[in-house]
């Protein structure tokens, strides 16, 4: 079970919203949410409603100023909880949107698609069969991340909502993390 106190002002300061699940509009308990302590397990939160916008990935620990913490451009609006997993992890990904292109199955943790794979592209689809994992937009786990748990993502554009999005590493979310 996870569990995170969000609370409306920096500091832990303001009204609090606990929460055990995902919540996909943090308006009706809160009117914004500029810091939480996570107790227990792993999250994404959201600066939109419905798991929408940019995502950020929270573990067990205090963040005071979200914002200026995680580079927040606007307050958490969303949540959602990520099961823990101890199993085997497994995902295609492929070169091109729609399963397309060359197709490699991965196992583990890559910090550079392209130097690994030489796809100067990076993975335009994939489809995770095993595990939650994060991808970033850059090489060695930078720049914009987004949660994926098991699942076809035939069209990043339709998933994110943004057009020739591309990952170039990813990384396993491993029950070490909780």
């Amino acid at each position: 079970m996870g569990r995170v106190i969000f609370y409306e002002d920096r500091n832990f300061m303001g009204r609090s919203y606990e929460c055990s699940s995902d919540c996909s509009d943090m308006s009706s308990y809160l009117s914004r949410c500029h810091s939480c302590r996570v107790e227990s397990g792993c999250w994404m939160v959201y600066d939109r409603p419905n798991y929408m916008g940019r995502q950020y990935f929270m573990r067990r620990g205090e963040y005071a100023d979200c914002m200026g913490m995680l580079g927040m451009t606007d307050w958490i609006r969303s949540c959602r909880m990520i099961p823990m997993y101890r199993g085997s992890y497994r995902m295609r990904m492929y070169e091109r949107e729609n399963f397309m292109g060359q197709m490699m199955e991965v196992t583990e943790d890559c910090e550079s698609i392209m130097d690994r794979y030489h796809w100067s592209g990076g993975c335009q689809s994939c489809h995770v069969m095993d595990g939650h994992w994060l991808m970033y937009e850059q090489p060695h786990y930078r720049g914009r991340m987004w949660y994926f748990r098991p699942g076809e993502y035939r069209n990043f554009r339709e998933v994110m909502g943004m057009s020739g999005m591309r990952f170039m590493s990813m990384r396993r979310i491993m029950d070490s993390w909780y």
